[in-house]
């Protein structure tokens, strides 16, 4: 875990990241969109990204930018951006498929052409992957060998919580090696213990529904109180209120997307001032 002392004064070095899709990817519109429509929906990727670029160097943040395959053969020049200003490059999967709806050959061949396809435009090794919708659960955690296999490092793939979507509630809340014998980590999204119950804190739209105030006394428990390292992920279209609205959603999705997208970026210009933000390579790994 990375420290960092200002003012004599030792704070912890939490890790930043974007998962980099656009609004149109998410796992809760697959019922209404189909992949074979993408190309002809308004992208809004690029522009959303780079102001998120434009965010973190006003704030001086280096993160990591776990994108997609899909993203990275059509917007090349973002993806040199990324790299360009000091980010770490990861990998979120080619097209957003969930690991749980692929067998472990066609898992094995998604990862490796989407790594294949940052690797040829950054010109640097991609060691990093996080999963679509954290879709590695007790069924399929042979991904973390194959994942291994590939030449990544690590994997953030896993929230340690009880979701209709996604989760392992009993897995472990920091990183650990899943692999006997081998150095490959899995690095699970941030949650705060409260009695039996992990709760999330690591970003997303838990983070749009809290108020700010939850969000940093979280937290700072986990970095002052256990001492650990957090995790904060969110996505380029969260900063987006004006993204195209979706018809024929259930009311549920509804809430869960679009819940306070306009005031995320105040959120998160208040998260980067009261914290201090690495990447996920250099918080865990380095």
């Amino acid at each position: 875990m990375k420290m960092r002392t200002v003012n004599k004064q030792t704070t912890t070095v939490n890790a930043m990241s974007v998962d980099v899709e656009d609004y149109f990817q998410v796992s809760a519109f697959e019922p209404i969109i189909d992949k074979s429509s993408w190309d002809n929906l308004p992208h809004r990727v690029v522009a959303n990204t780079e102001r998120i670029l434009e965010l973190f160097a006003e704030y001086d943040i280096k993160a990591t930018f776990f994108t997609l395959g899909w993203v990275a053969e059509r917007y090349p020049q973002l993806i040199k951006k990324i790299v360009e200003e000091g980010h770490e490059l990861a990998c979120h999967g080619y097209q957003h498929i969930r690991v749980s709806e692929q067998s472990p050959e066609q898992f094995r061949a998604d990862v490796r052409l989407a790594k294949d396809i940052l690797e040829q435009i950054s010109a640097q090794s991609v060691i990093g992957y996080r999963a679509a919708s954290y879709s590695i659960n007790n069924a399929n955690l042979w991904a973390h060998d194959i994942l291994c296999e590939e030449g990544f490092a690590y994997s953030s793939s896993i929230y340690p919580v009880k979701h209709d979507l996604y989760g392992i509630p009993d897995a472990p809340r920091f990183a650990y090696q899943p692999l006997a014998g081998k150095a490959f980590k899995e690095i699970p999204i941030t949650t705060l213990k409260f009695f039996d119950k992990n709760i999330p804190c690591g970003g997303g739209g838990f983070f749009r529904f809290y108020p700010y105030r939850f969000s940093k006394w979280a937290l700072n428990n986990i970095t002052r109180q256990e001492r650990q390292a957090a995790i904060f992920y969110f996505h380029p279209w969260e900063i987006d209120p004006d993204q195209p609205k979706q018809r024929g959603i259930t009311m549920k999705t509804r809430f869960r997307h679009y819940l306070n997208l306009g005031k995320m970026e105040s959120r998160l210009r208040a998260l980067l001032s009261d914290f201090d933000w690495d990447t996920m390579e250099n918080v865990f790994i380095e």
